[in-house]
């Protein structure tokens, strides 16, 4: 093993390795990982990441306290971590207070624009957005929305909801359970009494999973062929669902591992050869992966690991990561980034069947939404076979 006689940089990882939502949580601490390790191996930096990790066990409370313990001890300025919003929430009052900076690697609602926090994960206008515009024209104007109960679920609800109405569609109704909750009986139950066109799902970890696969057994048993629309699920969750059940999924994400690029086939390969030739790396965890590379680069760049070098150093960086091309916008901190519409199908994958032509700017108050443009929905025989481009999206160039 080589040892370095580079200067190093402490960093901070805060994944949870328990709990409902363990399975993500394991899998963007293990792409952090993975670029940490590649990080620290290049001569292109002079300087090496040495990650101090904290694991909250999926409860929301625990992450104020490990944040402060890495603000403390070993005093990071830079934490990258939490994968739901109920966690970002947690942490963001004492992240803003000691000035540190959080890299956010998950998918989030928007509505939310910090000095202190990089949001390397996609806005709404990168998933949901397109998703309901792709519902619309395609498959149906009402919805059955089913969630986890908090902000990541009230807020996409909030804006899928006024999108289907502007458009004169309506949502059918919208069923929540708490973070963890595994009893998805009587939402099923309902389901399959109601027999809506499309179930929007944004329930998180395990009771997404149960409710994928007692959904799919009542409505084989009802006849019932009802479209799942997420913002959220990902290749390792597919195999978590189970082979029958996770087919046929319409998910809405900035990363898929059958993205055809050669930076993902090359980051794929690397990821099978350290985790074995079965996994496959998911959207959370390639944004926690990019979230590692964008904080060493700008570290490079700007020649110091100050919160306010880093920053400064951030913005406009553009980086070929897995995904497609990545930068920092500094006016909101939040990743330029490529929407992208895939079918989940056998053998735990998905299938892309579009994306956006350019990277687009993350719009996380949707003030470029113009809901007065959308068309009213045709019905269902007008409906074409291909996705057209939102015309209501604007593209950065």
């Amino acid at each position: 093993m080589r040892i370095s006689r580079k200067p190093s940089v402490s960093i901070g990882l805060l994944f949870s390795q328990a709990g409902p939502y363990q399975m993500m949580g394991t899998e963007m601490l293990k792409s952090a990982m993975l670029a940490i390790s590649e990080i620290n191996e290049s001569d292109a930096f002079d300087f090496t990441l040495v990650p101090h990790v904290r694991d909250p066990k999926g409860v929301v409370e625990n992450y104020h306290a490990a944040c402060a313990d890495l603000i403390r001890d070993p005093g990071v300025e830079h934490i990258i971590g939490c994968y739901t919003s109920a966690s970002r929430k947690q942490v963001l009052p004492i992240i803003e207070r000691t000035d540190r900076l959080l890299w956010y690697p998950a998918r989030y609602e928007g509505f939310e624009c910090s000095d202190n926090v990089i949001y390397v994960g996609a806005a709404p206008n990168h998933n949901v957005v397109p998703l309901v515009r792709y519902m619309l024209e395609h498959l149906a104007d009402s919805a059955f929305c089913v969630g986890s109960n908090y902000i990541w679920t009230w807020e996409s609800n909030r804006v899928i909801r006024e999108i289907v109405s502007a458009a004169g569609g309506q949502i059918i109704a919208e069923r929540m359970l708490d973070l963890g909750e595994t009893s998805v009986a009587h939402i099923v139950d309902e389901i399959v009494a109601r027999r809506p066109p499309v179930v929007f799902n944004t329930l998180v970890g395990q009771s997404s999973y149960l409710f994928m696969r007692a959904f799919h057994a009542a409505a084989t048993r009802a006849g019932l062929a009802v479209p799942v629309l997420s913002c959220s699920l990902c290749e390792p969750e597919l195999k978590l669902i189970g082979a029958d059940a996770s087919v046929g999924c319409i998910t809405s994400s900035g990363y898929f591992a059958s993205i055809d690029r050669p930076e993902n086939h090359a980051f794929v390969a690397r990821w099978k050869a350290r985790y074995g030739a079965d996994s496959s790396p998911s959207v959370d965890g390639q944004y926690s992966y990019v979230a590692v590379m964008l904080l060493a680069r700008a570290i490079r760049r700007g020649g110091a690991a100050d919160v306010a070098s880093v920053r400064s150093a951030a913005g406009n960086l553009r980086y070929e990561a897995p995904q497609g091309a990545v930068w920092v916008d500094p006016g909101n901190n939040h990743c330029v980034a490529t929407p992208r519409l895939a079918r989940s199908v056998q053998g735990f994958r998905f299938e892309i069947f579009w994306e956006a032509a350019q990277p687009e700017r993350a719009d996380p108050y949707l003030s470029d939404l113009d809901l007065s443009a959308l068309d009213r929905v045709p019905a269902s025989s007008q409906r074409t076979a291909t996705m057209r481009r939102p015309s209501y999206l604007r593209v950065v160039k």
